[in-house]
């Protein structure tokens, strides 16, 4: 489900809310030619729409942060432990180049 606004508040609403079977997605998403920066704020609303929002456990969720570049999408999933110890990036940085580290038929299966 996309949310069809956009959020410059401090509400905690992704761009992107996912499901598939017992796992939940938040995602924050960059239509960029070459990098994308998303700022710690926008990083920290997907965890607290996550964590205020979604009555699961935090191994079935999972807040990413995506990257359209023309014909390719570049996926990051943050970890909850960032998050938990006050340890997220000022900014998450996704490069033209990199290959992501998230992949929905892989996730929370390892």
């Amino acid at each position: 489900m996309r949310v069809p606004v956009s959020n410059p508040s401090l509400n905690p609403l992704p761009d992107i809310i996912a499901r598939r079977g017992e796992y939940i997605y938040a995602f924050e998403v960059k239509n960029v030619n070459y990098y994308a920066y998303v700022p710690k704020r926008q990083i920290d609303k997907l965890f607290r729409f996550l964590d205020e929002f979604i009555p699961i456990s935090r191994e079935s969720k999972h807040a990413v942060s995506a990257a359209h570049m023309g014909k390719k999408w570049i996926f990051k999933e943050i970890l909850w432990a960032k998050w938990e110890k006050g340890k997220l990036p000022e900014k998450e940085r996704i490069l033209k180049r990199d290959k992501g580290n998230f992949n929905m038929e892989k996730s929370g299966r390892e």
